[in-house]
C-alpha cells in the first residue's frame, strides 16, 4: 500500500497498453449496452480511466478518446450531459472534496471541455469559448494545486485521487498554453464581476487562490500589477483598520479606539473598495455593526451611497436598521452591497415595497424551507438570516441573478422581472414559498398550485443559486411547465399566453415568433424583423422607449455559428452607445452574458453603456439571433417604414447561421 505522503508508483509512468486496451474495452461495453438500455451504469468506465489519471501519457490517451466516451453515453442521464449548466465552483469542489466516483467523472468532463476550448471535439450544446472560460475559473480555484504541494486532505484522498487530480491540473495548464496565468485569471475575475453577480463565493475563492499564488511570485510568473492587489484589498484589507487581515476579534478591539475622523476614513475605504469591485470583504459587517451603536449616521457614507440612497436611508431609519441587525454579517456580507444598492435604486418609495420586507424580517421559515436553505448555505445564522440577506442581494441587483446548473431560465427570469418591476409582487412569492413550501399563481381564470404538480423543466432542485432563487424557483418551474401544459393544442406556440399569464401584466400582449412551432422552419421571417424594429427602434417606434423590460427568445449559436438551443432572455432597453450606435440592452440569466455567437457577434457586458448585469449587441446583430418576442400592439408603428437595409443585414445574419436550412 502507497504510503499518504508517498506519490503513487505509476504517477510519472507511461500509459501502459493494458490499461489503455481496458479503457477501450470498457468504453465499446457501455457503448453497446446503452444501445440496447439506453441507460447503463458507467463504474466500469471509471475503474478503466483512474490508473490513466496518474500520467502525462495516460491523460493524453483519455484526451483521445473523448469524442468515443461522448458516443458510448458516459455522462448521460447525468448533469455532465449539459455542460452548458456547469458551474465552475461547484466543478472546483466535486474533483476536490467529491466522492471517487464524483471525482473520476468530473475529471473526464474536464478533459472534455479542454478538448471542446481546444477545437479538437465539437459539442453539439457548448463553445470553445464558453469551455475556455469554465476551465479558465476551475483552475483559478484550484492554483494551489498548479504551484504548490498537495495538502494533506489531498493526500488522503482514497484512491490516491489527490496526486491524479494535481496531475490533470498540470495537464490542463500546459494545454491551456498560458503564458501569464495569473494575469490571465485576474482578467477572468474582472470580466465576471463587470456583471455584478448576485452569487460570487466562486469569485472570492478564485481571489482568494491568487492572493495565496502572489505569495510565490516565481510560481506562474507573469505582471498582474495593481489589479490582482485591488481584489485581494477588496476581500481582505479593504481598510487601513484592517490592512494585514488581523481577524475580527483585533479588527473589533480597534474600532473602540478610533476617532470620528479614522472612522470617516475607514467608511470611505469600505464604500471605495465595495463600489469599484462588487465585493464586499467580511471586515465591513463587523464596521457596520459597530456604527449601529455608536454613529449610526455615518452607514450612508460607508455604504456609498449617493443623494438618492441616502434619502431613502434617512426615510426608512427603523426599517434599514432592523436589516442590518438581522441580517449583515461576517458570514452574508455581500448583502451589505445589496442593501446599497436596493437603497440606491429607491424601490422603498414604492408604498408596498417596506410593509413587504417587515413581513419578511418577521417570517416564519416552514421545515421544508429551512432544511434547503441549511443544506445549501450551512448553519452558522438562522435560515431566516441567510434568505433575508439574498432578498436584499435580489433587489439590489435584479440583473445580476443566475440560474446556475439549473435548467429553469424562464423562472430565473422571472425572479429578476419581479425584483426589477414587481419588487412587492416578489417578496409577496418569496414569502408563500418560504412559509407555506407553496406558490399558488393564476392562468386564465384558473388557479395552479405548485404543490399539486410534479416536477418541470428541472428534475433536481438547484444548490448553486441565491436563497431566493433556492426556495421560489422549484415551485415557479412546476407552474411555468403546468401553463405550457395547458396551452398546448392551441396552434401557436404557447409561450403567447404563458409569458403574459406568468411574468405579470406589464408583459405586452402582442406576440411574435419567427418559426413555426411544428415544423420548425421560417415564419414570415421578414414581417418579424420589420414588426421587431417597428415595435422596439426608438428611429422607428416614434422614439418611445422600452417601459417596462419585455420576455424575448434568442435562438443561442456558438462561435462556429452552430445552433445550441432556444434560451429566454428580458430586453431591458434599446439606447445610442458612446460611440452612437443603437444597441440593445438585454439580461441573460445564465450567469455569464460575455458569449461569442460567431459571424462577428460577441455579446458586450461593459465598455458599450451597458449597466451592471446587461449584455448588449447592436440592433441587427441582436435581431438575428431574435426568435420570440412580446410588444404592445397598440404602441407598435408602420413596419413597412422601417428601412430595408437594415431588415436584410439582420435577416441575412440569421439565415447564413441558425436558421440555415429553415427556409
Amino acid at each position: 500500500m502507497t504510503n499518504a505522503n508517498q506519490e503513487p508508483e505509476n504517477r510519472k509512468n507511461g500509459a501502459p497498453a493494458e490499461f489503455v486496451k481496458s479503457l477501450d474495452a470498457a468504453i465499446n461495453s457501455l457503448d453497446e449496452l446503452n444501445a440496447i438500455h439506453g441507460v447503463s451504469p458507467v463504474f466500469e468506465v471509471i475503474d478503466a480511466a483512474r490508473p490513466l489519471m496518474f500520467s502525462a501519457e495516460g491523460l493524453e490517451a483519455l484526451y483521445e478518446r473523448v469524442p468515443a466516451i461522448e458516443s458510448a453515453r458516459f455522462f448521460g442521464g447525468s448533469d455532465w450531459d449539459y455542460p452548458q449548466t456547469l458551474v465552475p465552483s461547484l466543478a472546483a469542489r466535486t474533483v476536490r472534496h467529491g466522492d471517487p466516483a464524483a471525482t473520476m467523472v468530473e475529471s473526464l468532463s474536464q478533459i472534455r471541455l479542454l478538448a471542446v476550448a481546444k477545437g479538437d471535439y465539437i459539442h453539439a450544446s457548448i463553445s470553445a469559448e464558453h469551455a475556455h472560460h469554465f476551465l479558465a475559473q476551475v483552475l483559478a480555484m484550484n492554483l494551489d494545486l498548479v504551484v504548490g504541494d498537495l495538502q494533506e486532505a489531498d493526500r488522503l484522498r482514497p484512491d490516491q485521487l489527490g496526486y491524479a487530480v494535481q496531475n490533470l491540473y498540470h495537464y490542463l495548464l500546459r494545454h491551456l498554453g498560458y503564458e501569464n496565468l495569473l494575469e490571465h485569471l485576474v482578467a477572468e475575475v474582472w470580466r465576471i464581476l463587470a456583471q455584478r453577480p448576485v452569487q460570487v463565493e466562486g469569485v472570492k475563492h478564485m481571489v482568494t487562490q491568487i492572493a495565496v499564488c502572489l505569495e510565490k511570485p516565481d510560481a506562474l510568473g507573469g505582471d498582474v500589477g495593481d489589479d490582482a492587489l485591488q481584489l485581494i484589498n477588496a476581500v481582505f484589507s479593504p481598510t487601513e483598520g484592517c490592512r494585514e487581515d488581523p481577524g475580527f476579534g483585533i479588527y473589533a478591539e480597534r474600532l473602540t479606539e478610533m476617532d470620528d475622523a479614522t472612522l470617516l476614513q475607514e467608511a470611505i475605504a469600505f464604500a471605495q473598495a465595495m463600489h469599484s469591485t462588487g465585493l464586499v470583504s467580511t471586515y465591513m459587517p463587523v464596521f457596520i455593526r459597530y456604527l449601529r451603536g455608536r454613529w449610526n449616521a455615518l452607514i450612508p457614507t460607508a455604504l456609498g451611497l449617493s443623494h438618492t440612497g441616502a434619502d431613502a436611508f434617512h426615510c426608512y431609519p427603523a426599517l434599514i436598521q432592523t436589516l442590518i441587525d438581522e441580517a449583515v454579517f461576517p458570514e452574508t456580507s455581500q448583502c451589505t452591497y445589496g442593501l446599497a444598492m436596493m437603497l440606491e435604486r429607491g424601490i422603498l418609495y414604492s408604498p408596498s415595497v417596506a410593509p413587504s420586507l417587515w413581513r419578511q424580517i418577521r417570517l416564519s421559515l416552514c421545515d421544508a424551507a429551512a432544511e434547503k436553505i441549511v443544506a445549501v448555505f450551512g448553519s452558522s445564522r438562522s435560515p431566516e438570516c441567510f434568505l433575508l440577506a439574498d432578498v436584499l442581494n435580489v433587489l439590489g441587483r435584479p440583473l445580476g441573478i443566475g440560474q446556475g446548473n439549473y435548467p429553469t431560465c424562464q423562472s430565473t427570469r422571472a425572479l429578476s422581472m419581479w425584483a426589477y418591476n414587481m419588487p412587492a409582487e416578489l417578496l409577496r412569492i418569496l414569502a408563500w414559498a418560504a412559509r407555506d413550501d407553496e406558490i399558488v399563481m393564476r392562468f386564465e381564470g384558473n388557479s395552479i398550485s405548485s404543490r399539486e404538480l410534479g416536477t418541470g423543466m428541472a428534475a433536481e432542485p438547484p444548490v448553486d443559486v441565491d436563497a431566493v432563487s433556492l426556495l421560489t424557483v422549484p415551485h415557479l418551474d412546476r407552474i411555468y411547465f403546468e401553463m405550457g401544459r395547458r396551452s398546448i393544442g392551441r396552434g401557436e406556440d404557447p409561450h403567447k399566453w404563458v409569458n403574459a399569464e406568468f411574468h405579470g401584466d406589464h408583459v405586452g400582449h402582442g406576440f411574435r415568433i419567427a418559426v413555426d412551432v411544428f415544423t420548425g422552419s421560417l415564419k414570415d421571417f421578414e414581417g418579424f424583423i420589420r414588426d421587431f424594429y417597428a415595435a422596439y427602434h426608438p428611429f422607428y417606434n416614434g422614439n418611445i422607449p422600452v417601459i417596462s423590460p419585455q420576455p424575448a427568445g434568442i435562438a443561442v449559436t456558438d462561435s462556429a455559428t452552430r445552433f445550441l438551443g432556444w434560451h429566454a432572455i428580458t430586453i431591458q432597453r434599446l439606447a445610442l452607445d458612446p460611440d452612437e450606435v443603437m444597441r440593445v440592452y438585454f439580461f441573460n440569466p445564465n450567469n455569464d452574458s460575455g458569449q461569442n455567437w460567431g459571424q462577428g457577434i460577441v455579446t458586450s457586458t461593459q465598455g458599450h453603456g451597458e449597466l451592471y448585469g446587461e449584455a448588449s449587441l447592436p440592433v441587427a446583430e441582436f435581431a438575428s439571433r431574435l426568435y420570440v418576442f412580446h410588444y404592445d400592439p397598440l404602441e407598435k408603428r408602420e413596419p413597412s417604414d422601417v428601412p430595408t437595409d437594415d431588415v436584410n443585414r439582420a435577416m441575412q445574419l440569421a439565415q447564413s447561421s441558425w436558421a440555415l436550412g429553415r427556409e
